[in-house]
């Protein structure tokens, strides 16, 4: 059963830096893609970031490319999310997702199959 785990939200400031990890276990994740979402309140899911295990494609949302790296530690079984200069509108839950498939990270939500419980990210101005 594939279990995820986010961890390393928290409240920061404006300008600063955070870094997300998503432990992954139960299954063999070489053909699985990885994504992080984010839920602000009041908002839908959307697409923060997405890695494939194999390979390493990645893919980012247009709010956070220049801002935000996803990567991986196979050893560890762990995917990350850095994230630079944080702004305000980057408040919410951030959750990590996962998918098998040898594609590069789907953008919807609807495509992934496990989630992770979420952690929250607060930037304060």
């Amino acid at each position: 059963q594939v279990q995820l785990v986010e961890s390393g939200g928290g409240l920061v400031q404006a300008g600063d830096s955070l870094t997300l990890s998503c432990a992954a276990s139960g299954h063999t994740f070489s053909n699985f893609a990885m994504g992080w979402f984010r839920q602000a309140p009041g908002k839908e899911r959307e697409f923060v970031a997405g890695i494939r295990w194999a390979g390493g494609i990645r893919n980012y949302a247009d709010s956070v490319k220049d801002r935000f790296a996803v990567s991986r530690n196979n050893a560890k079984n762990t995917v990350y999310l850095q994230m630079n200069s944080l702004k305000p509108e980057d408040t919410a839950v951030y959750y990590c997702a996962a998918k098998s498939s040898w594609a590069a990270p789907p953008r919807s939500a609807r495509d992934y199959n496990y989630w992770g419980q979420g952690t929250q990210v607060t930037v304060s101005s």
